[in-house]
């Protein structure tokens, strides 16, 4: 089942994690919602992991090692 998550679009964060720009926060919150309807549950580190795969601070190879590590981030 689908839950919101916290977006503030005025202090850039998504559940309390910062973004630099706008435009990150709403790719990050794009990827995150479509994944949301398929029963993706986000914690403070997921978030953390997908923003620093759209700012291209780690590759998807990266990306995906990190997803398979429940310790992640």
């Amino acid at each position: 089942m689908y839950k919101p998550i916290q977006v503030d679009r005025v202090n850039l964060t998504i559940m309390g994690v910062p973004f630099p720009d706008l435009a990150t926060l709403d790719r990050t919150a794009s990827a995150i919602g479509s994944n949301m309807f398929e029963g993706f549950e986000p914690t403070e580190s997921d978030i953390i992991l997908i923003r620093e795969y759209v700012m291209n601070k780690i590759t998807f190879l990266q990306f995906v090692e990190a997803a398979k590590n429940v310790s992640h981030v």
